[in-house]
């Protein structure tokens, strides 16, 4: 609630379980790994807002907490259009058909509102571009359930995912004491990196670091035997990209790899997206009292997924066969939802210098976000990959 709301008025209780999701998550790992020599225990709805502590950031309503997200409105209803990337102001020009200026958001805005959602979905797919129409609550997907809970203290994870999902669930995975190794190439490091350094460190304390270039034979090499010596591999792009490595997620399952894929909307889908309108898209915002969508929590679709993919990492067949978890942020976020419901949310209000809510349980506190304690620190780019390599007796690229 503390993230969601206009900076002005009070914070807003969001549609859904999110949270409820999230704790429930997070209480099955600490099942899972409570036998274990790394037990975890985590608060999974803590874990949504955490890196607001980091940043010191609040609710802005129709700006994303992070601010590289806007709720817009189109010709047909809302969209949510994220520019994140070094390169989103060229793409988004190529959106609107034309060259913006420093500021794209007046030149997108008035784009927006002469198109329908549909046509936006269009263009973003076909260009790239993290962005989304708002819809209503979809009927919830079956929800993934974890198959035979097993110790993964030692195993090797081999991330390449960036920013926040895949990275929380390598973290995770690491505190239950996985050995995990991240993966970036030349000239594209993890996005996250420019972010806060504290928050970057929380999730990558005690991982290792590799940098292989995929355009060169070696590189392609080393990281074929990477994902050959991998237990775990985590994901967080559209196949094809590692598809251009030469990397073949069906061959790795079949030889019992457990393969995370965390994508905006499943491996069958083109579209690119964030945590911000991944889950707006799927309809997760709050209104305003004049009815007007605002974001809800900060890139809540990310440690939504990442607390998934952790508590389904942590299983695995019974004989021993690998398995392809194909995670979509925007189901993730739809499982919390249900069709709307008309019944109004309790409003806030001041009580000294906190907000409350009136439950029928009584008044209950607005959670402020709260950051855990980093340990350790989180390795410059490619610091392990002389290291790492010889462990596995492959030639350096």
């Amino acid at each position: 609630m503390a993230l969601t709301g206009t900076r002005e008025g009070p914070p807003l209780v969001p549609p859904g379980r999110a949270a409820t999701l999230a704790r429930t998550l997070g209480d099955r790992i600490a099942e899972v790994t409570a036998r274990t020599s790394s037990p975890v225990r985590v608060d999974g709805a803590r874990l949504l807002s955490e890196r607001a502590a980091f940043t010191r950031r609040g609710r802005q309503g129709a700006r994303s907490v992070g601010g590289s997200c806007r709720l817009l409105p189109t010709a047909d209803g809302w969209a949510a259009v994220s520019c994140a990337r070094p390169d989103d102001g060229v793409l988004l020009g190529a959106l609107v058909e034309a060259e913006l200026p420093a500021d794209p958001w007046p030149a997108v805005a008035a784009w927006a509102a002469t198109h329908t959602g549909e046509e936006l979905a269009q263009r973003a797919v076909l260009l790239g571009v993290a962005a989304a129409p708002v819809c209503p609550p979809a009927q919830r997907p079956a929800p993934v359930e974890p198959l035979v809970p097993r110790d993964v203290a030692g195993l090797l994870v081999v991330d390449f995912s960036a920013l926040w999902a895949g990275p929380l669930c390598a973290h995770l995975l690491g505190l239950a004491g996985a050995r995990v190794v991240k993966v970036e190439i030349p000239g594209r490091p993890d996005g996250a990196r420019r972010g806060d350094p504290d928050f970057y460190r929380l999730l990558h304390a005690g991982h290792r670091s590799v940098v292989l270039d995929p355009g060169t034979p070696g590189g392609r090499a080393a990281l074929a035997a990477l994902v050959g010596a991998a237990d775990i591999v985590i994901e967080g792009s559209r196949p094809r990209a590692l598809a251009g490595f030469g990397l073949d997620a069906g061959a790795a399952v079949a030889e019992g790899t457990i393969w995370v894929s965390i994508t905006a909307g499943g491996r069958r889908s083109d579209r690119v997206g964030f945590g911000d309108d991944v889950a707006a898209g799927a309809g997760l915002v709050a209104a305003t009292r004049a009815d007007r969508p605002v974001f809800v929590g900060d890139a809540i679709a990310d440690p939504l997924t990442g607390l998934t993919a952790a508590a389904l990492a942590l299983t695995a067949p019974a004989d021993g066969s690998g398995v392809l978890w194909d995670l979509a942020m925007a189901d993730v976020v739809a499982a919390t939802l249900d069709p709307p419901d008309r019944a109004p949310s309790p409003a806030a209000r001041r009580c000294g210098d906190r907000w409350i809510v009136e439950s029928p349980a009584g008044p209950l506190p607005v959670a402020r976000p709260e950051r855990r304690e980093v340990a350790g620190t989180a390795a410059a780019p490619g610091a392990h990959t002389t290291e790492v390599l010889r462990e596995l007796g492959v030639p350096l690229p």
